[in-house]
């Protein structure tokens, strides 16, 4: 993978789709907790026939590290860096849960340079106060003993029932004090709820009907509280990974997202 240095960091990323048809609308999409580039394959074969798609790896996952701690600005900032990086003034921003988190920062940051969202299974809120002491053990255990005795607990949570042996061999090889700083910047996060108003570019909400992690109300409140045109997409019967689990239902909404952005003559791309 090609890497940037953004913001003292080295980020590891992927651009695909420049020279398959793209007409200039860039799709930047940012992976969730425990997950890195990878869990958007699907959308980037769906997508890079007609978009240049660029995926990411976010501190402290994949092949990206975390050399200290950081928040979800920051991670704000690494998108936007990773824009300077690849000559782009402006992308639609795409996130699953955290990449949600992010993405949003990056809206409130610096709007003219987010040309739409697309959210998935995510929310502008803080963790549910009766889940964090669980998490908070799930982390130290973690970080004690590695992920061997947690994985199939945490992957009921994030990707639901089926066979996630690629996964666990992930986690088993990424660094486990880098993965205790990024869950301190997610369990730590600031709540931007009230904020949601300023965030005025076209969205996509996709999320899972059966989301353990975020439930579907928070979605909805997550619509109701933009400030321009927002779309709920429910995924019937799938959990916190949509796009991942249950790709054939989320990709025919996302190219029809961003296919109408491109053929709307007032939108401008770049």
């Amino acid at each position: 993978m090609p890497t940037a240095t953004v913001n003292g960091t080295e980020i590891a990323y992927t651009d695909t789709g420049t020279d398959t048809g793209g007409d200039g609308l860039a799709v930047v999409l940012s992976h969730g907790f425990l997950m890195d580039h990878s869990m958007f394959d699907p959308q980037v074969t769906a997508l890079a026939p007609e978009f240049r798609v660029i995926t990411w790896d976010q501190r402290g996952f994949g092949a990206t590290q975390a050399a200290g701690p950081f928040t979800y600005w920051d991670s704000a900032r690494d998108v936007l860096g990773l824009l300077d990086h690849l000559g782009l003034h402006r992308a639609v921003l795409g996130g699953m849960s955290q990449g949600g988190f992010l993405s949003m920062r990056a809206a409130l940051l610096a709007p003219e340079r987010v040309a739409a969202l697309v959210l998935i299974d995510t929310q502008a809120g803080l963790e549910d106060p009766a889940a964090t002491a669980s998490y908070e053990q799930l982390d130290a255990i973690w970080l004690e003993q590695g992920p061997a005795s947690v994985q199939d607990l945490v992957a009921s949570i994030i990707l639901g029932p089926g066979q996630w042996d690629d996964w666990f061999a992930k986690w088993a090889a990424w660094d486990r004090s880098g993965l205790s700083i990024a869950f301190r910047c997610l369990m730590d996060r600031d709540d931007i709820t009230g904020r949601l108003a300023e965030i005025t570019c076209p969205a996509l909400v996709v999320h899972g009907t059966a989301d353990a992690a975020i439930p579907l109300a928070l979605a909805q409140a997550l619509r109701a509280g933009l400030g321009g045109d927002a779309a709920l997409v429910p995924v019937d019967g799938a959990g916190h990974a949509s796009s991942l689990t249950h790709a054939r239902l989320v990709n025919p909404a996302l190219l029809g997202f961003l296919r109408a952005l491109r053929n709307n003559p007032g939108f401008t791309a770049g």
